[in-house]
């Protein structure tokens, strides 16, 4: 069985658990040593001049836009196609969800689109570097410049991606990364982090992030309980120096894919930016079903990300979404092959073979 994914610690473990044990050890569970040591490498790791630890990366998007001023009457223009967490996180803040259908090779949103979805309440957009592929950021951010709107990235899947070989997360005024399990840089649990080069900005997420508080005792604002714990902080830093080694393999593994599925029965989407850092490996069918149930007989693990654009949820029904018809078809088409960096170049031939059985077959 190719299994999509082995969450397990592997060449990592012992590092891992070295950090689990020194937290432990120490006594010292939240906002620590392990937080402050974690913000100040993941920083640096991304290019940004500060990192603020938060529980989740929903919650790192929240705060991020909150942090921005961001909140009821105001519209933030995002993706159809991306978790509907990022969506959530809008509406999280009483803003509204305004989506732009997206490129349909990049699979990020478009930046004409975008543009056409500004209206005289729009304050922010959130690109989303989705699978692992940045969004076109320089179209984007001109946009952003020319109706003066914030700019959050969405990195959740983007951890160390570039675009025109500019860091992302650098673009925006903020940005938001998920430390869940699945994740490139993935905790034992949920984690996150706002990222930005303004130290306001980072300060004020550091307060909402801690219920609002300048001191133990006062509360300035309205915030919220979203902390990055110290053992989860402790894990990242100990995975964080294994991660360019990670993402190097993820690329050779992408790469090899992209050689092994000429001729498959699959559309796999064009890499648009070398900054892309494979996140996942997503491809198209418009015989998905089928085609799932043959690779699950041969043994081959599929995921679907993502089924539902998040216009179709019926969470968002009362937003009055926008119709977005590439997201749609791409929804209806998609489905993940595994690719991690414990998946070995003889797995990936494996899963190549049963793809062209399936047209083989057909």
């Amino acid at each position: 069985m190719i299994r999509f994914l082995d969450l397990k610690p592997g060449e990592d473990a012992s590092d891992v658990r070295d950090a689990i044990d020194r937290v432990v050890t120490s006594g010292w569970f939240v906002l620590g040593p392990e937080l402050e040591m974690f913000e100040h490498e993941f920083a640096a790791a991304s290019h940004a001049a500060e990192a603020v630890g938060v529980g989740t990366g929903t919650d790192a998007l929240a705060i991020g836009l909150r942090a921005l001023g961001i909140g009821r009457g105001d519209e933030v223009i995002t993706s159809p196609l991306s978790a509907a967490y990022t969506a959530l996180a809008i509406v999280m803040v009483g803003a509204r969800p305004v989506f732009a259908d997206i490129d349909p090779e990049r699979l990020t949103m478009d930046p004409a689109a975008t543009a056409d979805a500004v209206t005289r309440r729009t304050r922010a957009i959130i690109p989303v570097h989705l699978y692992g592929q940045a969004a076109d950021m320089p179209a984007l951010m001109e946009v952003a410049r020319r109706h003066r709107l914030a700019v959050i990235e969405d990195c959740c899947q983007a951890h160390l991606a570039s675009c025109a070989g500019q860091p992302v997360g650098s673009f925006g005024d903020v940005a938001a990364y998920s430390f869940y399990p699945t994740k490139n840089l993935g905790a034992l649990g949920d984690g996150g982090a706002v990222t930005t080069s303004d130290p306001a900005l980072a300060d004020r997420a550091r307060r909402l992030r801690n219920g609002g508080r300048t001191d133990r005792y006062r509360h300035v604002e309205p915030g919220v309980n979203s902390r990055l714990d110290e053992i989860q902080a402790a894990i990242l830093t100990a995975r964080l120096k294994w991660l360019p080694r990670w993402t190097d393999t993820r690329r050779a593994r992408a790469r090899q894919y992209r050689g092994a599925l000429a001729d498959a029965p699959v559309s796999v989407p064009p890499e648009r930016d070398a900054g892309h850092v494979y996140h996942l490996f997503p491809v198209l069918s418009g015989s998905r079903s089928e085609l799932q149930e043959h690779l699950t007989a041969r043994g081959v693990e599929t995921l679907i990300h993502y089924p539902i654009p998040i216009p179709r949820q019926p969470a968002f029904a009362s937003q009055r979404p926008a119709q977005c018809p590439v997201a749609d078809r791409i929804s209806a088409e998609v489905f993940s092959l595994p690719l991690h960096p414990g998946l070995a170049p003889q797995a990936i031939e494996e899963v190549a073979a049963a793809l062209h059985a399936f047209q083989a077959a057909v």
